[in-house]
């Protein structure tokens, strides 16, 4: 099963944060799923390190290799992942979280998020 991890999801599981469920450091974890990191979730990360809303155990400069070390792919931004954004239902404002969901939907990913909001979007979700 493919895996779209949430920022919050790969945080916690990058800090071995006991707020991570243990269905989803099972499905992280698990050699049958691969897991991606959004691009959007780097910049989420970026700005909340900047306005010091965000402490990391590791410099944020290090998180793509840390990200890279666990084994997990990459997941651009692309142009139909905006359209999809595009067409997403108001439930949710967080324009990091839409893109998420545009991109677990549009890629056919199940999201590992605690966001039960995301639900509303048919997006499969696991927590």
């Amino acid at each position: 099963m493919d895996l779209l991890l949430d920022t919050h999801t790969l945080i916690w599981f990058l800090q071995d944060d006991k707020s991570l469920s243990r269905v989803a450091a099972d499905a992280i974890q698990s050699p049958s799923n691969v897991s991606y990191v959004s691009t959007a979730s780097f910049w989420e990360m970026a700005i909340k390190v900047s306005i010091d809303k965000l402490e990391l155990d590791t410099p944020f400069d290090e998180i793509l290799r840390t990200v890279n070390e666990n084994g997990f792919k990459i997941l651009n931004i692309d142009f139909e992942h905006t359209v999809a954004v595009s067409k997403l239902p108001h439930y949710h404002r967080d324009p990091f979280d839409r893109l998420i969901i545009a991109q677990g939907i549009r890629e056919d990913y199940s999201v590992v998020s605690n966001e039960t909001v995301f639900d509303k979007y048919g997006v499969k979700r696991i927590w």
